[in-house]
């Protein structure tokens, strides 16, 4: 099994957590031309013709693309230790936070990111302040939705939590480190106390690592990059 990943982006991370969960290690691979980089994605196509990551290839060569679907297929095949509720309404709740990250966190965040790859005198801050407001208000949403046993959801770790988790920080530490604004964390309660109760489970602090080195990582490479006029 292979996985194609970066480790800075937050969709893959939801799948590492299911992995590391259930106990698979599966050849782990960054393919070329993405982020901070100049690199063509080139033979990547092969893989996924869609262009992004992550890709899962199975034992038998068949290439799997988008994390939810992976989580589910990797659920369905290999269901223990499981990563979802046993309940219905459990599952629905995980897939709603997820679905509450991707389609409204990760959406507020993409001025930032594109912000991010640019020099600071090219930067629309109009631009950038309003996406920080979406941010403010998606942090909201997942607020009204988010569980209060220590856990996004229930009181063990689902693929909610890999959903989130990447999120926050970048929500949390990466923004406001970047743009100077101000830290949205002390303004919803539950995803405070979420914040600081999901460092404490070790597969969700192994990904928190990997992620902040990953961003540490990219955000240098940028800088060399820019130092050497994109060469």
């Amino acid at each position: 099994m292979k996985l194609y990943q970066t480790y800075t982006s937050p969709f893959p991370t939801r799948v590492r957590l299911v992995l590391y969960a259930k106990g698979l290690s599966p050849e782990i691979i960054e393919p070329p031309g993405f982020h901070a980089t100049v690199e063509s994605k080139g033979d990547y196509y092969s893989v996924n013709p869609i262009g992004r990551v992550p890709a899962l290839v199975t034992d038998d060569g068949r290439a799997l693309p988008e994390s939810e679907v992976i989580c589910e297929y990797l659920e369905d095949a290999y269901p223990d230790p499981p990563t979802l509720p046993p309940d219905p309404w459990g599952r629905a709740q995980v897939r709603l936070i997820s679905r509450l990250c991707d389609f409204y966190l990760v959406m507020a965040m993409v001025p930032l990111f594109t912000a991010s790859g640019q020099s600071r005198k090219r930067w629309d801050q109009a631009a950038i302040d309003k996406g920080l407001k979406a941010v403010e208000t998606a942090l909201g949403y997942i607020e009204a939705y988010i569980g209060e046993g220590g856990y996004a959801v229930g009181d063990k770790l689902t693929w909610a939590d890999g959903a989130l988790v990447p999120q926050l920080m970048l929500s949390y530490e990466w923004a406001p480190a970047l743009f100077g604004s101000e830290n949205p964390l002390g303004k919803h309660p539950k995803l405070a106390a979420y914040w600081a109760a999901i460092a404490k489970d070790p597969i969700a602090a192994r990904l928190l690592k990997e992620t902040r080195d990953a961003v540490a990582h990219e955000q240098a490479n940028a800088k060399a990059i820019a130092k050497s006029g994109g060469r």
